[in-house]
């Protein structure tokens, strides 16, 4: 196994395990699944394990990625998830197969840039239902657009509908907002004679309704990613307990230490603004055993929100660079050059594994 640190040490069995009742859960419902790597920095290896284990698709809002899984000739088709800009259309015509789609001002220019391409891209228009991030608001103007792309379009080829729900404005899906997409596909459908073939109901959140059995009938797709590769946020967020067949612990973060020693809880000296700009406030404990790990918010994003696997640890802070402990209480005797290990949520999942310089390592079959 890799020794260089910082690392990211990944659990293959539990992973595989995830994947494959996600799929198994929402095929029994007539639901495909869209395996969403980009949290993961869209590792090959990932990507491999998902498709093996009957994701429809290989999704992800990073164009590189995609590249990286042709060059690895990973089986697609690809999914893009955020809506691209302009001046990324050549590059989605060549390597997504589906898109997902909120403006009409796009989606004409992609269907020029497919027909000098000499393709056909898929895409699905999105829906705002109240998150308030990417889709059409007005409901009778996504329709229409839909019957462009239908009617207009030569080289797009309308798949489907879909919603995002939870990631901005934190919005849950429930059976009524899943039962007002499934009734703009109707609509859809309606105008354009036939069946769609994807009407995509969300992420991780809309995960709920397949396992609570309340997804209406009519959502035949989600993408999915966190529950899959960390069955964190539902089973402790949400406080979801009978959800245990999905694995928690599949990635943790490895570090060493590099400074220990007992220093005062409460800075000494006139404060100011730290290196992000925030004025933190701190507790006098007195004086502590404190760790210096070697990693950062540059590497994890958030380091106080890490979940120590150290008995007795816990995050006070960090710079850049450092990752401040204390480990007063810890029954180990640590020392300088010591390895600890941290569980990981979305967030540092997401900043970890898009760094070239932290380690990647897989265990298990």
């Amino acid at each position: 196994m890799d020794r260089k640190f910082p690392r990211i040490v990944i659990d293959r069995d539990k992973l595989r395990n995830n994947c494959t009742q996600i799929v198994k859960h929402c095929e029994a419902r007539g639901i495909a699944v869209a395996g969403v790597i980009k949290g993961a920095g869209g590792l090959p290896e990932i990507a491999r394990l998902y498709r093996s284990c009957g994701a429809a698709q290989l999704a992800t809002s990073r164009l590189e990625q995609m590249e990286l899984w042709r060059r690895e000739g990973i089986p697609g088709p690809y999914m893009l998830l955020r809506v691209p800009g302009l001046s990324e259309l050549p590059e989605v015509a060549r390597l997504a197969d589906y898109s997902l789609q909120s403006d009409a001002t796009t989606l004409d220019a992609l269907n020029s840039v497919c027909a000098e391409q000499g393709v056909t891209h898929r895409v699905i228009v999105m829906a705002d239902l109240g998150d308030l991030r990417e889709g059409f608001w007005d409901k009778t103007e996504m329709v229409e657009v839909c019957c462009h792309v239908e009617q207009g379009l030569d080289h797009l080829h309308l798949a489907g509908v879909g919603v995002n729900l939870g990631c901005y404005g934190a919005v849950k899906p429930t059976p009524e907002n899943m039962g007002q997409l499934v009734d703009i596909a109707r609509a859809v459908e309606a105008r354009i004679g036939r069946r769609l073939e994807i009407v995509s109901g969300g992420a991780t959140s809309s995960y709920t309704l397949v396992h609570w059995g309340t997804m209406p009938q009519g959502i035949n797709h989600l993408r999915i990613g966190e529950t899959a590769l960390l069955a964190k946020d539902l089973q402790v967020d949400w406080g979801i307990s009978d959800m245990d067949y999905l694995l928690r612990g599949t990635m943790r973060l490895e570090a060493e230490i590099i400074e220990l020693r007992k220093k005062p809880t409460h800075p000494v000296g006139e404060t100011v603004i730290d290196a992000f700009g925030n004025r933190p406030t701190f507790v006098d404990r007195g004086m502590r055993l404190r760790a210096l790990a070697a990693f950062g918010r540059a590497d994890v994003g958030q380091v106080e929100t890490l979940l120590c696997r150290e008995p007795g640890m816990t995050v006070i802070g960090g710079s850049s660079d450092h990752c401040i402990l204390d480990v007063e209480d810890c029954p180990r005797a640590l020392r300088v050059g010591d390895v600890v290990s941290f569980d990981l949520s979305y967030s540092h999942m997401l900043y970890a594994t898009g760094r070239t310089d932290i380690a990647v390592v897989f265990t298990g079959a």
